[in-house]
């Protein structure tokens, strides 16, 4: 067997194809594979007769002081001391968008859009897909990272869907409109199908409430046979200030105390249950297991488990 010398391991990483690259267009891809780190666009698994794929729509690092984020209602040392122990700095960190795409019983189902469509066509092209294969489109949450690939040039993007949301997300945001649910939402209005919590919108796909982050956003519990997975959109939005430390607040969770008592629920169900779940914000592919942790809990991400 050749040994692989750390000089050896790093020249046969810069030869990764710029195919391989993330980024949001080809000089952006063909950049990183010469000059920086390489990251998938998709990762599929096959759940019962499901297939189910997690798309990167985007990334971003966001330097500065992480606690103006996360860990708002703590004191500096208790969060400098979870981070520490997690090996990750307080003033920067690193955002994931990540829809789902589910193939089930002929339907090709796209949960979230990302941040714009540019972002989450390429996604599709990455797993094989065009915007005009997605049959529905089923929208968890109208925070604009979630909405933004809805409409391309004033047109549909997903020509082709029907769409979905929750009630009462639907009903928060037309009383309270901003300018993206006004670019992106209210032209495909009489588009969208309104469903409330447990509500079938495929076979095997079901709502599942999880109010907190917004006044109406829905996680979707997926079933085939006898393999489930919950998709909990941004419950948590980060696995070490969230998914660990649960009842830490977070800037973007519009009721706080309710985002952190949705988060006691459905992590404590994961971790009974040993369910995997896929998180929008989780590192990329954003596909786990919860595990308890003290009086929190522990991210355990998916590495081959799913695949078998």
């Amino acid at each position: 067997m050749t040994n692989l010398t750390r000089r050896a391991a790093l020249t046969a990483a810069a030869a990764i194809p710029a195919a391989a690259a993330f980024g949001t267009g080809p000089a952006h891809a063909a950049a990183h594979a010469a000059s920086g780190p390489t990251q998938p666009r998709a990762r599929g698994i096959t759940l019962g007769d499901m297939t189910v794929t997690a798309l990167l729509a985007g990334t971003v690092s966001r330097d500065g002081d992480q606690q103006g984020t996360f860990g708002m209602n703590v004191d500096a040392k208790t969060f400098a001391t979870a981070s520490a122990e997690a090996m990750i700095p307080t003033d920067a960190s690193q955002f994931f968008f990540t829809p789902t795409l589910v193939e089930a019983g002929g339907a090709t189902i796209l949960f979230d859009t990302g941040l714009n469509p540019a972002g989450i066509t390429e996604a599709l092209a990455a797993a094989g897909k065009a915007p005009a294969d997605i049959t529905h489109v089923i929208i968890t949450h109208m925070h604009g990272d979630h909405i933004g690939g809805l409409v391309t040039d004033g047109a549909p993007t997903f020509a082709n869907a029907q769409h979905v949301t929750g009630q009462a997300e639907f009903d928060y945001w037309s009383a309270n409109a901003n300018d993206g649910f006004n670019a992106n939402v209210a032209p495909l209005a009489e588009q969208f199908s309104i469903i409330g919590d447990g509500a079938d919108v495929a076979p095997g796909i079901t709502s599942q409430a999880m109010f907190g982050h917004t006044p109406g956003m829905m996680g979707y519990m997926l079933s085939s046979g006898d393999k489930s997975m919950l998709i909990t959109a941004d419950m948590t939005n980060h696995y070490i200030w969230s998914l660990a430390h649960p009842d830490w607040e977070v800037r973007f969770d519009m009721d706080k105390e309710a985002a952190a008592a949705t988060r006691r629920r459905v992590l404590g169900m994961l971790a009974a249950e040993k369910m995997p779940m896929l998180g929008y914000h989780m590192p990329f592919p954003a596909m786990g297991f919860v595990d308890t942790r003290e009086d929190g809990f522990r991210w355990v991400p998916e590495s081959y488990q799913l695949m078998i």
